[in-house]
């Protein structure tokens, strides 16, 4: 009778730590669930050079993938070693045992140095070459004629011009799916670097140099650019949209552009030139033939001073506005 009470009264208490066990752990899982497509999601909508849109943008991710495993090929051993060691010479193994003398084991320095060198070697050869094939003045092979675009960096904003059809946008990229597009680049001002991460190639923009870039968009979207290079006050507002279009669409908008909006003329070009932050998508109807060169001629000759980073904003400049 004693011991069946006692075996009673113990028999609630032993099950009882396992009954809310079920659903801490349904909890726990789900908020790893949860967390982990917050992050897919966010990681999506963030891809940059991981979501290639161009031919570009997917080599470099290849190049970027094939340097990860060939470095994984040294960097896996190396932790699974390190972590097999700490086990196995743990305190508590008496089987572990280690000389107390130092001496050289020139099988274990061979394959310590070898296996890296060759790995270097092995990494070096393959971003060399990958590197040259992604030259950024190498064209894009297609069957379409390469659309040019000239780019200008200004104090904080892009203007793109399109010396092929007379007109010019600032902080609006348009271009047709499935064209090789021939970028020209320079800076009005400071230096600074031109970046699409989707179809690839972030290059350096310089004042009175002019750099090249070769892109081309596979498919319809809209892709984030932005400066990639602190320029000053107003560099984080540098951003603009690259819209991939089919041709048909493309020259529409041409055509749409061309009947509205003001001439880029001297005098616009001068107001816009001013450093202003937050600048609105705009287009012009018309540019002034050679307007890149005569930009590259003013920066060189001193005609038109670099603000950028060295410039401080008087109280009138304002926040969107050219």
């Amino acid at each position: 009778m004693h011991d069946g009470h006692y075996a009673s009264a113990d028999a609630p208490h032993g099950p009882a730590p396992n009954v809310n066990r079920g659903p801490r752990r349904s909890g726990l899982l789900r908020w790893l669930v949860v967390s982990a497509s917050a992050l897919l999601i966010a990681s999506c909508q963030q891809a940059g050079v991981l979501d290639p849109q161009g031919p570009i943008g997917a080599a470099q991710l290849l190049l970027l993938i094939n340097s990860t495993e060939i470095m994984l090929v040294v960097v896996v051993p190396v932790i699974l070693a390190t972590l097999g060691f700490a086990w196995w010479y743990r305190s508590s193994n008496p089987r572990a045992s280690r000389a107390a003398d130092e001496s050289y084991e020139g099988r274990i320095e061979f394959v310590t140095w070898s296996i890296p060198a060759l790995i270097v070697i092995l990494l070096g050869g393959v971003i060399w070459i990958g590197s040259h094939q992604l030259d950024p003045r190498a064209p894009i092979p297609a069957d379409t004629k390469p659309l040019r675009i000239e780019v200008v960096a200004l104090d904080w904003k892009w203007l793109f011009i399109y010396p092929d059809h007379g007109i010019a946008a600032v902080n609006h990229l348009v271009v047709p799916v499935g064209t090789p597009i021939e970028f020209r680049l320079t800076s009005a001002t400071v230096m600074n670097s031109f970046f699409i991460p989707q179809l690839g190639s972030q290059i350096y923009t310089m004042g009175g140099m002019t750099t090249h870039l070769n892109l081309m968009a596979d498919n319809p979207g809209e892709f984030p650019g932005f400066s990639a290079n602190f320029s000053g006050d107003g560099f984080a507002e540098m951003r603009f949209i690259a819209k991939a279009v089919p041709a048909g669409d493309f020259d529409a908008w041409v055509t749409q552009v061309r009947g509205s909006g003001s001439a880029l003329d001297d005098a616009a070009y001068a107001a816009l030139a001013k450093p202003s932050i937050a600048v609105p998508p705009r287009t012009y109807r018309s540019a002034e033939p050679r307007l890149f060169e005569r930009i590259i001629e003013q920066t060189v000759s001193g005609s038109q001073k670099p603000a950028g980073a060295a410039w401080c904003p008087p109280a009138s400049v304002q926040q969107a506005g050219g």
